[in-house]
């Protein structure tokens, strides 16, 4: 009974709240409007759910009466095709790692890059998360036996991928994708226990995180957004709290980018109930105060100033033992959001400072960051209407941002083009226009 629930055509039609009963209805409605007639009844429809597979044919009429187009139907892959949400968030439960990872790589062939996830999915799935079991759900599973000499390979490799310099990462995408859909394959087929489990759903958190930044630095909103929810399910079945923080405050991260504040302070809060580690913390309450202030600087001034301070306290009482993901928390970011955040409460010359230190302190290595970071330079000079040092810092962030291949900063630089126009006189100016048209 347990393998039967988790069916995808099972977790399909309950996401609808469809009773078999109204999907046989649905099945035989697709039949006819194609002038032909379905024999499906409720006892094929249990079939299906215990591993049968339907023909192409009766696949087809299955997408149509989920409220899909046919066109979404890969006959030779069932079920795997099988839309899993109608609002593109799988639930969170004991056995949702696999069907969200599966949601993300659909996601991934273009077939649904439409659907936009709404706000109070993202509020209700990270509400969900802050009221969730606190041991790991990672349990033994039956299949082709899986060695751990070949997990430990792929935590090396994976970690390897995820260290290299900003401008050789541009380069690892296809081949992450093919990590985390061999990650998948394993979850899904494999042989093993819960403490190698556990090692997977890690890894897979941790595949789909940095997949997720990929599909997000591309402007590719829905695909990143299913991926960082892929994450967060699979570092919910590890017991992973402090990822499971991480990867919210990523999705709240691209609400704020997408300037859905409320989204993104919602999750935030909810992320904070459970992360732990103080480097955690820290990102998280910066992202906060970033949010809070871009949301109503004015008459939110107090808690942004609230979060800053928690968010140094946290950076003061970090150590060495920080999770992979948030390691590089430095003083280059507090300095930054810092000043960002000031800038929305008015405080133009401290905030400008904040930036200008921030950009200096950080490592060559992170260099996307320091893309993003000149543009916030540009942006804190064009605020004190300066706008030589302005174009400047834009031109030698545009620059970068081609050279290391980071749309995302690319587009920061193109935001402030209009923000111009008022100084082509000045030095530098039309130089750096031209540059941003060429």
């Amino acid at each position: 009974m347990e393998e039967t629930a988790r069916h995808p055509l099972v977790v399909a039609r309950l996401a609808r709240d469809m009773t078999i009963k109204e999907f046989v209805t649905g099945i035989r409605a697709a039949a006819a409007r194609r002038g032909l007639r379905s024999g499906t009844d409720e006892a094929r429809v249990r079939k299906w759910q215990r591993g049968v597979e339907p023909n192409a044919e009766s696949q087809m009429y299955i997408a149509e009466a989920l409220g899909w187009p046919a066109d979404v139907v890969r006959a030779d892959d069932w079920p795997n095709w099988l839309p899993l949400t109608a609002d593109g968030v799988v639930p969170l439960g004991p056995h949702s790692s696999v069907p969200a990872l599966r949601e993300a790589q659909r996601t991934a062939m273009e077939r649904r890059t439409l659907l936009t996830i709404s706000g109070a999915a993202l509020s209700a799935l990270a509400a969900d998360w802050a009221h969730g079991p606190t041991a790991a759900l990672a349990q033994v599973h039956d299949g082709k036996p899986i060695g751990e000499d070949f997990i430990v390979f792929l935590e090396n490799t994976t970690r390897e991928l995820a260290s290299l310099d900003t401008e050789q990462r541009q380069h690892t995408a296809v081949l992450l994708d093919s990590y985390l859909s061999t990650v998948t394959d394993l979850l899904t087929r494999g042989r093993y226990t819960p403490a190698l489990g556990l090692r997977l759903h890690t890894l897979a958190a941790s595949l789909s995180q940095t997949v997720a930044w990929h599909r997000f630095d591309l402007g590719r909103h829905t695909h990143a957004s299913q991926n960082w929810i892929a994450g967060l399910h699979n570092a919910y079945a590890a017991g992973d709290h402090d990822m499971g923080a991480g990867l919210l405050g990523d999705l709240a991260y691209q609400a704020a980018w997408r300037n859905d504040h409320t989204t993104a302070a919602s999750i935030l809060n909810h992320a904070l109930t459970r992360a732990q580690n103080p480097a955690a913390r820290c990102l998280l309450q910066l992202r906060l105060a970033r949010t809070l202030a871009a949301r109503d600087g004015q008459n939110e001034r107090r808690a942004v100033l609230r979060a800053l301070a928690a968010a140094e306290k946290h950076l003061n009482d970090a150590g060495t033992d920080r999770p992979a993901w948030c390691a590089w928390v430095s003083e280059a970011d507090l300095a930054v959001d810092s000043g960002q955040a000031l800038l929305d409460l008015g405080d133009i010359g401290r905030a400008h400072q904040l930036i200008t230190e921030g950009e200096r302190l950080l490592p060559a290595a992170r260099d996307k960051t320091r893309g993003v970071f000149l543009t916030y330079r540009a942006a804190s000079y064009l605020d004190q209407k300066e706008p030589e040092p302005a174009a400047a810092a834009a031109t030698q962030s545009l620059l970068l941002a081609r050279r290391i291949g980071a749309p995302r900063c690319v587009k920061l630089v193109d935001d402030l083009l209009p923000r111009f126009q008022p100084y082509r006189q000045a030095q530098g100016v039309q130089e750096f226009l031209q540059l941003a048209a060429a």
